[in-house]
């Protein structure tokens, strides 16, 4: 069972309520003024990743996009965005007025923080924290819909999923530099260890990674999780990979990118 933190109460509430087996998901979309902004992409991604984890956990997840009545221009950039970021797309978008009552029902309404919007009449309400991204004279890649880097896209997904998702936080070019380090070096590794034997991931670091998910969302707590997978001399090469693998279904990080890569033969 998932637990969440209702931003309403403050308390913890278990979703989807028993007897249910399908997670309704309604991700409200911001305004969008001046292009697509980082804020949104946050958005869109923390929908993504509470359908990722629903289903990891055996809980059907739909997803509901309620957004402002975009150009076709706006629709396809949104499209195209959510595509390089790994967010699965949802499964109706719905025209709405941002600051109107939620329309939808849902055991999950997202949206960010400080949104101008009425309470949903049923469901969980999950606000996400504000993104603010560093000017290029400070080593920030600018204009927010320069937030998501050309040279990998997941870099940005990286970011935000290291931070929870309630706390504010700031793309520079230096934390999307790392998190670009990170990623490929763990795809690497990832393609090395799939060169072993297989081995099944350890019963109590499944149950811990499992937990962390299932309690409001921890993927920084996951992350964590894999980089102390990394640096363990007891935990057998396949069983890094299995862990990685099984973990990157909620993370979206593309870990397996490289795998069978390095051994190819140009003709």
């Amino acid at each position: 069972m998932l637990r969440i933190v209702d931003a309403r109460t403050g308390r913890h509430v278990e979703i989807p309520a028993a007897p249910r087996h399908l997670l309704r998901i309604c991700v409200h979309l911001p305004v969008i003024d001046d292009g697509i902004g980082a804020v949104h992409l946050r958005v869109l991604l923390l929908g993504d990743v509470l359908a990722r984890t629903a289903e990891l956990h055996g809980v059907q997840a739909l997803t509901v996009l309620t957004a402002p009545d975009l150009p076709q221009e706006e629709r396809q950039a949104l499209d195209r965005v959510m595509a390089v970021l790994g967010i699965h797309p949802p499964a109706t978008v719905r025209a709405h007025d941002p600051s109107a009552t939620p329309s939808a029902r849902a055991d999950v309404h997202v949206l960010a923080h400080g949104a101008d919007q009425q309470d949903g009449v049923d469901g969980v309400r999950i606000d996400v924290g504000q993104v603010g991204t560093a000017p290029p004279d400070e080593g920030g890649p600018g204009s927010p819909d320069a937030a998501v880097p050309e040279a990998d896209p997941l870099a940005l997904r990286m970011l935000l999923l290291g931070h929870a998702y309630r706390t504010p936080v700031m793309v520079t070019g230096a934390a999307l530099a790392e998190a670009r380090r990170t990623l490929r070096h763990w795809r690497q590794l990832v393609a090395d260890w799939a060169q072993e034997p297989s081995r099944p991931i350890p019963a109590d670091l499944l149950r811990r990674a499992h937990a962390a998910l299932a309690d409001n969302l921890g993927s920084t707590a996951v992350l964590d999780i894999l980089r102390s997978v990394e640096r363990d001399a007891d935990v057998p090469a396949g069983a890094k990979f299995e862990t990685f693998a099984h973990l990157d279904r909620v993370l979206g990080l593309d870990l397996a990118r490289e795998v069978g890569h390095q051994y190819q033969v140009t003709p």
